[in-house]
């Protein structure tokens, strides 16, 4: 019998990543690089930013899936973040 049949355990046991997109300062923080990169300095940073951040998660033992859904998620935040920066310049003048 295994272990977990012992214990009386029917699921192994499963972790809770906290969410890429909700992780506020994090969000505003790439938003903010984001916005002043142009061109290919962007685009480095944001490949770069992304597979970091997706690799941390696959270490932690996240699912490959999981993993590409948290990235999605996340750079989905980061693009209404932006959204908001350009408002707040925008009602300011």
């Amino acid at each position: 019998m295994s272990s977990q049949a012992m214990n009386g355990q029917s699921n192994p046991t499963t972790i809770a990543f906290f969410p890429l997109a909700s992780r506020r300062d994090l969000v505003r923080r790439s938003a903010i690089e984001l916005d002043r990169l142009n061109g290919y300095a962007a685009t480095d940073f944001w490949k770069t930013t992304c597979r970091r951040l997706g690799n941390e998660l696959l270490e932690l033992g996240c699912p490959e899936d999981e993993m590409r859904a948290e990235i999605m998620d996340f750079q989905a935040a980061v693009q209404v973040e932006l959204m908001w920066l350009h408002r707040e310049e925008a009602a300011q003048g």
